[in-house]
């Protein structure tokens, strides 16, 4: 039975880091007073009562890996890091003289590319600029992706010591060939390396991200990756689907052959052996691809209710203001979106002359607002509550729409409340989609989006 409802079910979908997705963004976009008036409404609203998140993209990275579908910066000169910090500064200049009070801060991720790829130095540079015009608020997290390859002990050490307790290494898989494929060559030895590192220097939460779907991932590979994930005990492991969009992503991802990936029934296996085995080894799920130990801070989090998924993934606390800064972030304010310029010099040269590099970016309807209430609810409590002001016909209209899911046995519905079952896990994605106005009232005419499986 679940093989046929993979085969219906796996079709192209968003992943809902946000809603409306990024290609259904009004096409006039927003413009820059709407999106900094949207973002002083934010932080005039929250700053004082939960903070804001900044999310710090740091672009550049010394190799190419074929999966990644990140916007990134190939080069091996690390004389860039300096001058892209300056004007990364700038930026963060710009939003303080716009919000006018001091912001408080509640979290910083730090994502990329590859952030290791800084020097301590410039790292400390960083956040101490940060902090220069803004203050920490109680629980503040400063958490950072890191390459186990271009990792130290030093970098390490001095991110624990600007305030970080947490880390997230990608892994993706320990198989000589499927590495090769994927230009990503690392030893289990360099992961246990800089995972030990973490835990003697204090890390709290240490998290390892999987990729399954890989090119030329077997049972064999993914059996290995696991176990010797398993023998490392990360506090948290995503275990990704690989998301194959190379007419998007361009040449990255067509470092291999399209036949050399896992299909269908063989790939949904793959995230179905890793799930149990993740489970036999005491993990548990968190909303989507994600899995922690009860002793981290993300499922304690599920357990008050009060996990958050916003474009920097699944965490723990929820600030309704998240700016972005560095090419290509996006941001949030919660009644808007907004999306940086996409190349270096291009964002260099907006901030150079005094302007918010914002070049895309998306302002809520009031429909929007509360679809994307019941979408969030779904992604992280598996749970939505019809307590809102959608339209009767509307509501209506996305009962009808999941007809079909409630009668495959993977939803629940009653007059107050849609609950997704422990067989419906696996197809939130499609759940969320019955949800998605703007995506059924403009079905693409061409492939926008990674398969929901």
């Amino acid at each position: 039975m679940t093989n046929n409802l993979i085969q219906k079910y796996n079709i192209p979908g968003p992943r809902y880091t946000s809603y409306p997705t990024v290609p259904y963004w009004d096409k006039e976009g927003i413009a820059l007073k709407d999106w900094e008036h949207s973002t002083i409404k934010s932080f005039k609203e929250s700053n004082d009562s939960e903070g804001i998140s900044l999310y710090l993209h740091l672009p550049f990275c010394e190799s190419l890996c074929t999966f990644c579908a990140c916007h990134k910066r190939i080069t091996k000169r690390h004389s860039v890091e300096e001058p892209y910090i300056d004007t990364l500064l700038k930026e963060w200049d710009l939003y303080c003289d716009l919000l006018v009070d001091t912001p408080k801060i509640r979290e910083i991720h730090l994502g990329g590319g590859t952030p290791t790829f800084f020097s301590s130095e410039n790292l400390k540079k960083l956040i101490n600029g940060i902090f220069k015009r803004a203050e920490k608020i109680e629980g503040f997290e400063l958490s950072y992706e890191g390459h186990p390859n271009f990792s130290s002990e030093e970098q390490l050490q001095t991110l624990y010591d600007l305030g970080s307790r947490r880390n997230s290494f990608g892994i993706q898989d320990y198989d000589p060939v499927v590495q090769k494929a994927i230009h990503r060559i690392q030893s289990f030895e360099q992961v246990k390396r800089v995972t030990e590192l973490s835990r003697k220097i204090g890390y709290e939460s240490i998290s390892h991200d999987l990729i399954f779907g890989l090119p030329f991932q077997n049972e064999e590979s993914i059996r290995d990756t696991i176990s010797k994930t398993i023998e490392l005990k990360p506090d948290r492991i995503a275990y990704y689907s690989y998301a194959h969009v190379p007419w998007i992503k361009g040449v990255g991802q067509r470092g291999f052959d399209e036949k050399d990936l896992p299909k269908d029934d063989e790939k949904r296996y793959l995230y179905e052996l890793g799930k149990q085995l993740f489970f036999e080894n005491g993990y548990v799920e968190i909303g989507m691809d994600h899995f922690a130990l009860k002793t981290d801070s993300l499922y304690k989090a599920m357990e008050a209710k009060k996990l958050h998924r916003n474009f920097m993934g699944y965490t723990a606390g929820k600030t309704k203001l998240m700016i972005g800064l560095g090419m290509s972030s996006i941001s949030d304010s919660w009644y808007g979106f907004s999306q940086n310029e996409k190349s270096v010099e291009t964002y260099t040269e907006k901030v150079n002359q005094g302007i918010i590099p914002i070049f895309r970016g998306h302002l809520l309807t009031e429909n929007d607002l509360v679809i994307r209430k019941h979408i969030l609810n779904l992604m992280c409590n598996l749970e939505t509550e019809w307590n809102d002001s959608l339209p009767e016909v509307v509501k209506n209209d996305i009962i009808d729409r999941l007809q079909e899911i409630i009668d495959d046995g993977l939803v629940t519905i009653t007059d107050s409340k849609v609950t997704v079952k422990e067989e419906g896990r696996m197809f939130v994605r499609n759940i969320c989609m019955s949800f998605d106005l703007r995506l059924l009232e403009n079905q693409p005419d061409t492939r926008l989006f990674s398969m929901t499986i």
